[in-house]
């Protein structure tokens, strides 16, 4: 397979200063081997701007009035958003077999009704609404307050997150009983119903930034599923520290199946469950969840 060179090429050193703005915004980190994926999407760029070059490139992100409206929009063009319904089933049979329950019945030793599950790097949707059918299907938090919280630095799949139509990609592992009970067929695919959107709220977040974190407030589940992949060592170590903060003492943080936290952090530890292994932030010494 051939690939034409983009017409305009970017020099090392801009590149370097345009990378170097992307991962200031939001952690995302491209080095030399990337650079061509780089070089080629944001080629586009420069004649929507009418820009000669990536030097000027550089130059309007810096300094443009347009320079915050840019960086939103190059979230689209430079993040991959693959995702569907039910995705990594073991790990969501933790969470309904072994880990929910064990919350539930912490949360009920201290007359607390509450449940907050958020879903870091939510893409178009499929995990937070997946998360609330789950959830519904248990049938045992009737009358709890229940808050699923998805959220996503690129506004163009956040905006099919909150339309809640899906096409027949969406569904490659879901079951027919879920798309009965939770989907109404409409033009252009199934529509996720209202008891289940009910559950979900879905904003625009970016990972680094701090202030809007602390408006979401602390979490009893964490899912970030193939998000810091994206992170070099340090953005890691960043993002992850968050989730620590963030988490109740006893939460759990559920990554990709091809992720972990070697070499990022000891905060967690490592629990080995009946399907799955996941993170836990642990408890202080002798109190409950």
């Amino acid at each position: 397979m051939y690939f034409s060179e983009p017409e305009i090429q970017m020099s090392e050193e801009e590149f370097r200063l345009i990378r170097d703005i992307i991962y200031s915004h939001c952690g995302l980190f491209f080095d030399s081997d990337t650079r061509y994926l780089l070089e080629k999407r944001l080629a586009r760029r420069l004649p929507l701007h009418q820009l000669q070059g990536f030097r000027d490139y550089h130059h309007f992100l810096k300094y443009d009035r347009k320079k915050d409206q840019e960086l939103s929009d190059l979230m689209d063009v430079l993040t991959t958003n693959e995702t569907y319904f039910f995705r990594e089933a073991f790990q969501l049979r933790a969470l309904t077999e072994e880990i929910l329950p064990e919350l539930k019945a912490a949360k009920e030793l201290r007359g607390e009704k509450s449940l907050r599950i958020w879903s870091a790097g939510c893409s178009t949707g499929e995990e937070p609404y997946t998360i609330a059918m789950l959830i519904m299907e248990m049938g045992c938090f009737q009358g709890w307050r229940v808050e699923i919280i998805g959220t996503d630095i690129s506004q163009r799949v956040l905006q099919q997150s909150r339309k809640a139509v899906y096409g027949k990609s969406s569904f490659r592992t879901t079951e027919e009983r879920y798309i009965r009970r939770f989907f109404q067929e409409q033009e252009g695919g199934f529509r996720v119903n209202d008891e289940v959107r009910e559950l979900v709220t879905i904003s625009h977040l970016n990972l680094f930034d701090q202030n809007r974190l602390a408006l979401l407030g602390r979490m009893d589940v964490i899912f970030c599923r193939n998000v810091i992949i994206y992170f070099d060592q340090s953005a890691k170590k960043r993002v992850i520290e968050t989730f620590y903060r963030m988490l109740h003492e006893g939460g759990y943080l559920l990554l990709g199946h091809s992720e972990s936290l070697m070499n990022i952090s000891t905060a967690f530890a490592l629990k080995h469950l009946k399907n799955d292994m996941v993170y836990q932030r642990p408890l202080a010494t002798g109190g409950l969840l």
